[in-house]
C-alpha cells in the first residue's frame, strides 16, 4: 500500500513538473507578408501607380504606407519583390520593387498600410543589407 502511494506521488510529481514554462520556447512570428523572390516577376512588375507616404523598419517587419484613388483600401493587394540580385558591396544591397494591385475605379484618394517579414532577404556572412526600393528617394539598412 505504501509503495503504491509512493509511485503515484512519484508520477504526479514528474506529470506537473513537464507543466512548467520554459523560456527558451520563445517563438517569434512573422510580422507581416512574405517578399516574393523572382526575378522575372521584379523584371515586369509596374511600380508607378501609387505613392509611397512612408517606410519604417523595425526589426524583421518593414512597413509601407501608401496612397492612390480607389474606392476601398481593404480590396488592394500590395506586394515586394525582390529581384534576387545581391550586389557585392560593403553592406550587400539588394534591389526591390513595391507593386500595388487595385482594379477600383474611384477618385477617392486612400492611404493602406502593409508589413512585410524581411527576414528572407537577409545575406550570409554580414548583418546587414541595404534595400533599394523603387522609388523611394532613400535605400532602407535592414540590419539583423
Amino acid at each position: 500500500m505504501k509503495l503504491s502511494k509512493v509511485i503515484m506521488f512519484s508520477l504526479t510529481s514528474m506529470l506537473l513538473m513537464n507543466f512548467q514554462c520554459n523560456e527558451d520556447d520563445v517563438v517569434l512570428l512573422p510580422c507581416g507578408l512574405e517578399v516574393v523572390s523572382n526575378n522575372e516577376a521584379y523584371e515586369t512588375a509596374e511600380s508607378d501607380n501609387f505613392g509611397v507616404l512612408n517606410v519604417d523598419l523595425s526589426g524583421d517587419c518593414l512597413t509601407v504606407d501608401v496612397t492612390t484613388s480607389g474606392c476601398d483600401s481593404n480590396d488592394w493587394v500590395l506586394t515586394l519583390i525582390d529581384s534576387g540580385n545581391i550586389a557585392e558591396s560593403m553592406p550587400p544591397q539588394r534591389y526591390l520593387k513595391l507593386t500595388l494591385f487595385n482594379n477600383q475605379v474611384c477618385l477617392v484618394v486612400l492611404e493602406k498600410a502593409e508589413t512585410f517579414h524581411l527576414s528572407s532577404l537577409r545575406v550570409d556572412g554580414t548583418n546587414e543589407v541595404l534595400l533599394n526600393i523603387e522609388g523611394l528617394p532613400e535605400s532602407v539598412l535592414y540590419a539583423y
